[in-house]
Formats: C-alpha cells, sequence, structure tokens
C-alpha cells in the first residue's frame, strides 16, 4: 500500500507541474478552446500511457545497449521541442476574441507521436518503470504503474487545458495573444534546460 501510495503522489506531481505537454496544452486550449484542443490532449494521455507500457517492454534494454542513443535522443528532442516553440512564438493572433486563430491544434496521432520526442516524458517514464516495476511481477507492476499515471494524468492535464481556455477571454487582440505565446514559447524552450545540462 505505501509502495502505491508513494506512485500515485510522484504521478500526480509529474502530471501537474509544468513541462511541454502541460504547456502545449494551455496553449492550445487559449488559442483554439477546448473542443478543438481535445483530440491533442487524448492524445497526450493515450500516448504517454503506451509510452510507460513500449518503456517497460523493453526500449530502455534497448536504450541501455547502445548508451550513445540516449545522446542523440535528447539532441533530437530538444531540436523539436525548439521548433514548437518557435511555431507558438511566431502563431498568427486573431484580430478578436469570435475569431479563430490560424494554424490548427495538434491532431491525436500527432500528440500521441510527440512523446517519443519529450524529454519530460522519456524521464517520467524511465523512472516511472525504474521505481514502480517488479521484477518479480512485471505485467501487473507495469499495468498499475501505467494506470495510475492515467488515472491522476486526466485531471491533471485537464487543468491546464482549462486554464488555457480560460485565458482566452481575456486574450481578446492581437497583442494580447502574440505576447501570451511568446511567453509559452520561452517556458516550453527553458524546460529543456535540465535536459541539456546534462548532456
Amino acid at each position: 500500500m505505501e509502495l502505491l501510495i508513494a506512485l500515485a503522489a510522484f504521478a500526480t506531481i509529474a502530471s501537474a507541474t509544468p513541462g511541454p505537454n502541460n504547456l502545449m496544452v494551455m496553449a492550445s486550449g487559449a488559442n483554439f478552446g477546448i473542443r478543438r484542443t481535445l483530440p491533442h490532449f487524448t492524445g497526450v494521455i493515450i500516448g504517454f500511457n503506451f509510452m510507460i507500457w513500449m518503456v517497460g517492454a523493453g526500449v530502455i534494454s534497448l536504450l541501455e545497449a547502445v548508451p550513445a542513443s540516449f545522446i542523440v535522443l535528447k539532441v533530437v528532442s530538444a531540436a523539436f521541442l525548439l521548433y514548437l516553440a518557435w511555431k507558438f512564438a511566431t502563431a498568427a493572433a486573431p484580430a478578436g476574441a469570435n475569431e479563430t486563430p490560424a494554424g490548427k491544434p495538434l491532431t491525436f496521432f500527432q500528440a500521441v507521436a510527440f512523446q517519443w520526442v519529450n524529454p519530460k516524458a522519456w524521464a517520467l517514464s524511465l523512472a516511472a518503470v525504474g521505481a514502480y516495476a517488479s521484477e518479480a511481477q512485471p505485467i501487473l507492476s507495469l499495468a498499475i504503474v501505467a494506470e495510475t499515471f492515467l488515472i491522476v494524468g486526466v485531471p491533471s492535464v485537464s487543468i491546464w487545458l482549462f486554464l488555457g481556455s480560460q485565458l482566452r477571454r481575456i486574450l481578446t487582440n492581437h497583442s494580447r495573444l502574440r505576447a501570451f505565446n511568446w511567453a509559452c514559447a520561452g517556458m516550453l524552450a527553458l524546460s529543456l534546460w535540465p535536459i541539456l545540462s546534462a548532456v
């Protein structure tokens, strides 16, 4: 029971704190609203859950067999996140609150695929599987880890989506939304620091 409580606490803190997924969901909610962001939101939840299963199923062994792959992964992930930060910063803002901004939110499959270049998702899945999966009962323990993240992930990421949708009411002109997008881009870029400093 104590291990389950520790896992739940870890999953809650990990899922609710700022990171690429939460920042992107918040920005999408602010730019496109809740309804248009739902595929992105769902892709984050399902994609990360799938990633935990794949990491537990052997991806971690593959990465350990080829140590240089960790550095390659970090560099590719950082480059892609910086690209996304630039896309946020330069997104065309609507002139009024009732206008639809240019561009499109991430699709479900894009959000699923994004998990594999998201440094925080890698760090969390590796840490969760390494710390909470059991060699004695690998499938059961992996299922418990994955489902715990699923259960706490939905409300945690929902908060960021709701926050973004509420900010949409404030970001009613070009300059406000542009400033918000640049701020999100900056936070997304800063979220790379712990990863890059370890390279």
